[in-house]
């Protein structure tokens, strides 16, 4: 069976069909860059051009990178406009996409809930966290494989900041860090979330994922066992299709 995902994120909008039988893509992805500002219409632009590219014609699940209520509607908006704010995405997607059913998830969720069914998770008990980590860090929480949905841990505190403001991949390449120095910053994040929830595992997701040869050796003092996501950067789109299958 296959549905569509699209992946939106702060910094590119990223789509394929979706094979749910293996939980993977099943045709190579294709992406554009994410418009700025990202209003509404011009990230609406981006997810038809993204649709049409494929010339698909059923159900489309996305993901958005904040809180959402509802299967549709936005309630945050920190790393795209703020007139999404109260917007039923919902409506917004399915008439660009002339009709077509959609259904809409926060981003970390999707990737979580992908994870957990074929990549990382997969089998895990307990609690497990996954933290995608891009323009902002995205979070997905799940005890014995149950969705805590719209958790949002990258806007906790550190140092005096938004996390996602001094951890997030973004952060790293806007202060030219090094793997080692941002390693660290990533810890003693991961020790403020492990202090709070107490998992048993950490799910590194995000495009840093496909790196984690590079800075997890880093990452020292924390008692959960910690992992890159399996799915990497396409868990997104994976869960996004998931998620429109079930309907929102």
């Amino acid at each position: 069976m296959q549905i569509f995902g699209v992946d939106i994120g702060g910094s590119g909008i990223k789509g394929a069909p979706v094979d749910l039988d293996r939980g993977d893509l099943a045709d190579e992805r294709f992406k554009v860059l994410t418009p700025h500002p990202a209003t509404p219409d011009a990230v609406g632009d981006g997810v038809q051009q993204v649709v049409d590219h494929f010339g698909w014609s059923g159900p489309v699940g996305l993901t958005f990178p904040g809180v959402v209520t509802g299967g549709a509607t936005i309630r945050t908006a920190a790393n795209v406009d703020k007139s999404w704010i109260d917007l039923d995405a919902g409506a917004l997607f399915s008439d660009r996409l002339g009709g077509l059913p959609v259904t809409v998830v926060n981003d970390a969720d999707a990737a979580g809930v992908a994870e957990m069914n074929f990549g990382a998770g997969r089998g895990r008990k307990g609690t497990v966290v996954l933290l995608t980590f891009g323009t902002g860090i995205g979070s997905a929480l799940f005890v014995d494989g149950v969705l805590v949905p719209n958790t949002e841990l990258g806007h906790l505190e550190l140092h005096g900041h938004d996390a996602e403001k001094r951890a997030s991949s973004k952060a790293k390449e806007d202060e030219e860090l090094t793997w080692e120095h941002w390693a660290h910053r990533v810890q003693r994040y991961l020790a403020h979330v492990e202090m709070l929830f107490s998992p048993e595992l950490f799910v590194i997701g995000g495009g840093v994922s496909r790196k984690s040869q590079k800075f997890l050796h880093y990452i020292e003092d924390i008692k959960a066992e910690i992992v890159p996501a399996q799915l990497q950067n396409n868990a997104g789109i994976v869960g996004a299709a998931m998620h429109a299958v079930k309907g929102g």
